[in-house]
């Protein structure tokens, strides 16, 4: 296939890809049959979306996309032991994961039995002295004062913790990837077990819990009893959706579509305060859930005290949420200190080991364990590459890997644990954790990588570019972008629609903030359109761009509207550029 506008080469080393024949086609068709936007249509064409299928798409709803919860195993018999217990008074524990799906689920959990006028206990583990999941001492310890632990977002490979639990129900509500054999809980609710077909495997634990809930409700009404409104609860649900990178497809889509209309209502005051400590002053989208309060959420698991996310995310009063979500906007600050050190050593050391394998990894002594699956993601983001950073204690490291498109990272983990070569590991398909011993991290790496290339990881160079067709500035106008906003929500699985704009003068470049370029562009007509790419001013675009070279650039990115100020405008976030 020709590259895109002859860009072999860009800026930043990618060849772009345009839209086939083929696909102009589909859209055009779509347009004839829809009478939609051509624009519209191209990303409908991108997602295979037939014609009668068009509208419910841009219109997601929970009645239609929504499972029944009883297609997953165990999910009465969970349920049902979570209403026994209420009805019996007994004490019940919640054992969440310390990340944003983890805190998230937790928090569901705990409001809805809140509503059923029940306080339950929540056990988050410190992330570097108990490390992922359930273990022995807590599981003991929780079994001598608790007739349920509700396991959330963890336990499907936690053979051991699970039967240390005695005296006390088991019930697993978790999407990482099971093993051979189950832990002998009461329960095990995973999309993601062996014996499950899989077609509720793109959701995340705060989706099964969701449909836990649903389940619950059902069997109170059968009873004659009125459940809590789970859809106030859909805000949490959205948040750790796409903070952990679930694909946005099927009930995803819906989840996120009116978890984002919940937020805008500002009812929870943990997410109103997060959302004014992070400066939100616009209705939320899908990139502040990723990039403005998911890392808030995740900063104390990862550097500060691990239950500051789940109780923030749980909590009913506003001064006490007001409090973390200070805490928790200072331990983000934080951590971006310490993960800008371990991300320079951690390439340094990649770049040495060689970027042209199938996997990128890095270990070293001191690095803090809370960033090191960011970092991973910084060099899988460089790379194009799966890459796992390990950080060193002892005799013993811990690592956290992250994956591309198309690989199966946490099968490929499990696999070698499997083997012998980790202590233990798992995880997801695009997401994994792993702990291994000093004497065999070479091994389990190589090892890994050749599990890796045989799914086709290392393939190419920094990968290409996909875009979606042409733009002027002329065209992008609020309203257009609007109209393509109808197709998302955007995110893992659903890319929005990137656009190039051909031949463009650069008027003006500059830096703003720490590191981030803004420019202002235009065509022939005298059309112009601003843009920003955030930390390239140091970077290869930065440097062609802002010094105003003669000449024309095809730029490339998603539009946006820049609601700064009061004042809806379009904005390109700047992905790539070429010479044209």
């Amino acid at each position: 296939m020709t590259a895109y506008l002859g860009v072999e080469t860009s800026l930043t080393g990618r060849r772009w890809v345009g839209p086939g024949t083929e696909r102009e086609r589909q859209a055009e068709a779509l347009a004839q049959a829809t009478r939609l936007p051509l624009a519209l249509c191209s990303v409908l064409a991108h997602r295979q979306v037939p014609p009668d299928e068009a509208a419910g798409f841009l219109a997601p709803s929970l009645r239609a996309l929504l499972p029944d919860p009883r297609l997953l195993r165990d999910m009465e018999t969970a349920a049902a032991r979570l209403l026994s217990a209420l009805k019996s008074r007994e004490k019940i524990a919640v054992f969440g994961d310390y990340d944003v799906d983890g805190g998230a689920s937790s928090a569901l959990l705990l409001c809805w039995l809140r509503a059923m006028g029940h306080d339950a206990t929540l056990y988050i583990p410190d992330r570097i002295d108990e490390g992922y999941g359930p273990n022995e001492p807590a599981m003991e310890a929780l079994a001598r004062d608790h007739g349920l632990i509700v396991c959330v977002d963890c336990g499907t490979l936690s053979h051991g913790p699970v039967a240390a639990a005695k005296g006390a129900d088991v019930v697993i509500l978790d999407h990482h990837l099971g093993g051979e054999t189950l832990p002998e809980a009461l329960a095990v609710v995973n999309p993601n077990r062996q014996d499950e077909s899989g077609d509720l495997g793109h959701l995340c634990a705060a989706g099964v819990v969701f449909l836990l809930l649903v389940e619950a409700n059902r069997q109170l009404r059968d009873d004659g009893v009125k459940g809590p409104d789970l859809m106030g609860y859909l805000d949490l649900v959205a948040l750790a959706t796409v903070a952990d990178v679930a694909p946005l497809i099927g009930v995803n889509r819906a989840f996120v579509r009116q978890g984002l209309k919940v937020m805008a209502q500002r009812g929870r005051p943990g997410l109103v305060a997060l959302s004014d400590v992070g400066r939100i002053d616009q209705a939320p989208t899908p990139y502040h859930l990723g990039f403005v309060l998911g890392p808030r959420v995740n900063a104390g698991g990862r550097i500060g005290a691990a239950d500051l996310g789940a109780r923030l995310l749980s909590t009913d009063n506003a001064f006490e949420a007001q409090k973390i979500a200070a805490q928790l906007d200072q331990l983000n600050d934080d951590r971006r200190a310490i993960e800008q050190a371990v991300r320079e050593e951690a390439l340094a050391q990649a770049e040495f080991r060689g970027l042209d394998g199938p996997l990128v990894w890095a270990a070293a002594e001191g690095w803090h364990p809370g960033v090191i699956g960011i970092v991973a993601a910084r060099l899988k983001e460089a790379t194009n590459r799966p890459a796992v950073v390990i950080a060193l204690d002892g005799d013993e490291g811990k690592g956290s890997g992250r994956s591309v498109a198309g690989v199966d990272l946490g099968a490929s983990i499990q696999r070698l644990a499997l083997e012998g070569l980790l202590v233990k590991g798992g995880g997801h398909r695009m997401a994994a954790g792993l702990t291994v011993t000093r004497d065999r991290l070479e091994s389990a790496m190589e090892r890994l990588g050749e599990l890796l290339a045989k799914q086709g990881a290392g393939q190419g160079g920094a990968g290409d570019l996909r875009l979606d067709g042409l733009l002027m500035p002329g065209a992008a106008t609020v309203g257009m972008v609007e109209t393509l906003e109808q197709a998302g929500p955007f995110g893992q699985g659903a890319p929005a629609p990137r656009f190039a704009f051909p031949s463009m003068a650069i008027l003006d470049a500059r830096q703003i903030g720490t590191g981030h370029l803004k420019l202002r562009f235009g065509d022939p007509a005298g059309a112009s359109l601003e843009a920003i790419a955030f930390g390239a001013y140091d970077g290869p675009l930065g440097a062609a761009l802002a010094r105003r070279t003669p000449g024309l650039w095809h730029l490339a990115g998603k539009v946006e509207i820049n609601s700064w100020g009061g004042r809806n405008r379009v904005q390109l976030r700047l992905d790539d550029a070429a010479p044209a």
